[in-house]
């Protein structure tokens, strides 16, 4: 069982983009286990304060029915402003606690990175989140929804990062070798103001 802190709903403003998500051996329990390349063609950024939820997709359907990845970025600030073209590391959102393991501390990462292949594997859960690994933004989007610099409206970055599912954990915390991935991959693209990418109730 996982505890989860869900993200406030609303709609992501789409952009366009290009962008690579691969892996050479990824699994997925009952569903994928092999080569798997995300070809995505969907870029979308949702600021909230200093925060900010990139979503890299395959087509524009709603991410129930989708594969993607989201990159949860925490103090965007920060990240401009002294981080940019440093290898940041990855880990596990605070609200992402596999049962039976031992309790972290409740710090947010400064990035976190989740795997859906919610049309992949409709029928079992579909979803990793990486557990270590790094991520390196040469550009990142200011937040500002009425940004009037096009460089400032920039996201940029490379990733190489092992994804699991956190239930597959053992006592000590750790993984089954055979059940973590390697994923790597970049994307690039200009925020655009506009409808959202997606319907929220």
């Amino acid at each position: 069982m996982l505890l989860l802190l869900g993200w406030i709903g609303v709609g992501c403003s789409t952009a366009e983009g290009d962008g690579e998500v691969h892996s050479d051996r990824l699994f997925i329990d009952g569903c994928w286990n092999g080569s798997y390349d995300l070809k995505p063609s969907f870029f979308a950024a949702n600021p909230y304060r200093d925060t900010m939820l990139i979503r890299i997709q395959r087509g524009e359907d709603i991410e129930e029915l989708s594969d993607g990845l989201i990159v949860m970025v925490n103090n965007v600030d920060g990240i401009r402003e002294g981080l940019l073209d440093t290898p940041i590391e990855v880990g596990l959102p605070s609200g992402v606690q596999p049962v039976g393991t031992p309790i972290r501390p409740l710090e947010e990462p400064l990035v976190s990175l989740s795997l859906y292949l919610h049309q992949t594997c409709h029928e079992q859960n579909g979803s990793l989140h990486a557990v270590e690994g790094t991520i390196t933004f040469s550009d990142l989007f200011s937040g500002d929804p009425n940004e009037p610099n096009g460089d400032d409206r920039l996201t940029e970055a490379r990733f190489d990062a092992t994804f699991v599912d956190p239930r597959d954990a053992t006592a000590d915390g750790s993984y089954p070798a055979g059940r973590v991935s390697r994923v790597t991959g970049w994307f690039r693209f200009f925020f655009q103001r506009g409808q959202p990418a997606q319907p929220f109730p």
